[in-house]
């Protein structure tokens, strides 16, 4: 029995419906078309799935791009503070230079600007003494009952 059956199965051969050539082209065009579209919708996913990472990259890429503006601030910031820094070093070197410099006086010789700068020192000196003796001594006279407002009108007068 199983034998009849798989040998009926062998011996009949079906007949296939005889298909025109124009029918075949339009087959095969149809075939082609779908295999296109097929194509297209698949190449559409994969540039929709791409859009779609890059807008999930986009908020990520902010965030970084603003922590690095946070830091080149920062950065900025430090920058400056170590040229105030430096500045100031610079300065007190300088000072501590012409106060303790061996050769400052060959210096002084050498150079007439330094040699002008050190007698205006020499004389904002004095006249800082000269100012404090005048406040002392204003003191004083106001101390005594003295008009210092009378005197003070009577030299601009004079002058």
């Amino acid at each position: 029995m199983a034998l009849e059956f798989l040998s009926s199965l062998f011996s009949k051969k079906k007949k296939q419906p005889s298909v025109s050539e124009s029918e075949t082209e339009e087959l095969i065009d149809e075939l082609e078309e779908r295999m296109e579209r097929r194509e297209e919708e698949e190449m559409i996913n994969q540039v929709m799935e791409r859009l779609s990472e890059v807008e999930n990259e986009v908020p990520r890429i902010k965030i970084s791009i603003d922590t690095l503006k946070k830091q080149f601030q920062e950065v900025r910031e430090d920058i400056e503070r170590l040229e105030k820094t430096i500045k100031d070093i610079m300065m007190l070197y300088e000072v501590i230079s012409q106060e303790i410099n061996p050769f400052k006086e060959q210096l002084m010789q050498e150079n007439p600007l330094s040699q002008e700068l050190h007698e205006v020192k020499q004389e904002i000196e004095s006249l800082k003494m000269e100012l404090a003796q005048i406040k002392n001594d204003i003191r004083v006279l106001a101390g005594y009952g003295v008009d210092i407002d009378s005197i003070i009108y009577d030299v601009l007068s004079e002058v």
